[in-house]
């Protein structure tokens, strides 16, 4: 079972990480460890008389085609509880098992790591610094957690080597004016305009602003060539590296008994332990074939969510994705969706259709003429959207400003909270739009543990909103009614206009 480290804190806000019609206390913080988001969920359940259905500390043996399931679309379920099995039949099933259940150890890909005699860990693996005093540390790898193990090591370690062969771009939990990043950046009207602009410019763009708090590339995590850029989230490590306590390099090439090789040619000696940060695979040991092999290619999914080759769509695959956002956000929608699929109030097309276009796409993939997009992260608002659409439950920007303008203002305007998924349609909350107007109050509560008397605040973005939003809503109302005929035009003359500059800069 995945396991996570005590001192880990999650990446995303309270108001971006919650379930749509379940927001968080408002005295939790914004940012919270394992500790407070387990509370929550408890919560949850709690709330919604949960627990009752859930049969706890039993493992799921296999999961297959009843012989009616043409017909039926019913499975057979053999489940094992303190070592008694049973078997049992259900209409419908939904894989929640994720993205994380087995860890990735490619030693195959360090020559020389037999001959390593010092400790070899993988990051699962790894709880609290207690046992690394006085080691020198080299972690492997640089996503989330990389970044977090070696940023706490550095406290205790005698040294700790980061090593990286792609780099990444390095943001921070709190943005300008100090509010989290995720409220800051997941907004409609920001993805609309990069809906606009041409992808050139907008890489242009988020270079420039990634490296005005620090330049990655004076930091040696600057983006490979050739590489797809990649993102964490992380506080400190720049602060780290700056002090020297945590070291950045490139590649490992080879290990030898005490010490390690890297691409650059630069060698470290007396390396006690090395822990490989290196992913998690995803399995269904369960399932039979072809299903089995079938469900780990993202591109048979459809959606990301039911496998192209079931004849009766009675088996979801929930959180099977990288989003750009909140993970619980995006699998609550789809569980939304995939219930209704079951129950027959919501269509997919059928197998054959799904099937013969996943099959052609993944031949065109083998063939080079299309890039394979299946493991890159998807779009939040894009992807939570499509979901929302194919329920129902997608609020409309330009009726919204008809009938409620406070309420669009922060929809269109503000973060894309998941309350918004239960502005409308099956499963609409009456409290939605209450939530999505006090959402800064919850996130500002947990700050306001030290009122100032008469302190001066500074202009707040709801203030430059009110100043300059009136010409952007009219032009963005324009847009969002006639996109298509709008969208095209404005990009291509904007690419004509700007790639011309910027190859100069370049």
């Amino acid at each position: 079972m995945t396991r996570v480290y005590r001192s880990l804190v999650t990446n995303v806000c309270k108001e971006m990480s919650c379930y749509s019609n379940f927001p968080f206390q408002e005295d939790y913080p914004n940012f919270m460890n394992q500790g407070k988001f387990w509370a929550y969920l408890q919560e949850f359940a709690e709330h919604f008389d949960l627990l009752r259905y859930i049969r706890f500390r039993t493992t799921v043996r296999s999961v297959t085609k009843r012989p009616d399931f043409s017909e039926t679309g019913r499975w057979d379920v053999v489940t094992e509880t303190e070592g008694k099995q049973e078997r049992a039949v259900f209409d419908a099933v939904m894989v929640c098992t994720g993205h994380y259940p087995n860890p990735r150890l490619p030693l195959e890909s360090f020559p020389g790591i037999h001959k390593f005699k010092g400790q070899i860990l993988h990051s699962q693996e790894y709880k609290s610094p207690e046992g690394f005093q006085g080691k020198r540390v080299l972690v492997i790898g640089l996503g989330n957690t990389a970044g977090d193990v070696a940023v706490e090591l550095s406290r205790t370690a005698a040294q700790v080597l980061l090593s990286t062969r792609t780099g990444a771009w390095v943001l921070h939990r709190s943005s300008d004016g100090g509010y989290p990043f995720n409220m800051v950046i997941t907004r409609r009207c920001l993805n609309f305009i990069t809906q606009v602009l041409p992808s050139r410019v907008l890489n242009w763009i988020q270079q420039r602003q990634l490296n005005k708090r620090f330049n990655h590339e004076n930091y040696g995590l600057s983006i490979t060539k050739g590489k797809i850029p990649k993102f964490i989230v992380n506080d400190e490590l720049p602060t780290c590296i700056l002090c020297g306590t945590v070291t950045m390099k490139t590649g490992v090439k080879e290990f030898t008994e005490t010490s390690a090789l890297f691409e650059d040619g630069t060698v470290e000696e007396n390396i006690d332990i090395v822990i490989f940060a290196t992913g998690y695979t995803f399995s269904f040991p369960f399932l039979e074939e072809p299903l089995k092999s079938l469900s780990t290619k993202k591109i048979f999914l459809y959606k990301r969510v039911f496998p192209s080759n079931l004849e009766r769509a009675t088996l979801a695959l929930i959180g099977f994705i990288s989003l750009k956002g909140s993970i619980l956000a995006g699998t609550e929608l789809q569980a939304r969706w995939a219930t209704r699929v079951f129950k027959g109030l919501c269509r997919i097309p059928p197998s054959q259709k799904l099937m013969a276009e996943a099959t052609k796409k993944e031949q065109l993939i083998e063939r080079g003429v299309m890039k394979d997009s299946s493991e890159d992260k998807l779009e939040f608002i894009q992807y939570l959207d499509d979901l929302a659409a194919c329920i129902g439950a997608k609020p409309s920007v330009p009726l919204l400003f008809l009938k409620d303008p406070r309420l669009a203002w922060e929809v269109f305007f503000g973060p894309c909270t998941p309350y918004q998924y239960r502005l409308v349609g099956p499963g609409k909350w009456d409290g939605a739009r209450n939530a999505i107007l006090t959402q800064w109050d919850r996130t500002l509560k947990p700050l306001k543990t030290r009122i100032v008397p008469d302190s001066t605040k500074p202009a707040s973005m709801s203030h430059y909103l009110k100043v300059w939003g009136a010409p952007i809503l009219l032009a963005s109302l324009v847009l969002i009614c006639k996109p298509s005929l709008c969208l095209k035009p404005v990009r291509d003359h904007l690419q004509h206009r700007i790639s011309p500059y910027l190859m100069r800069i370049w």
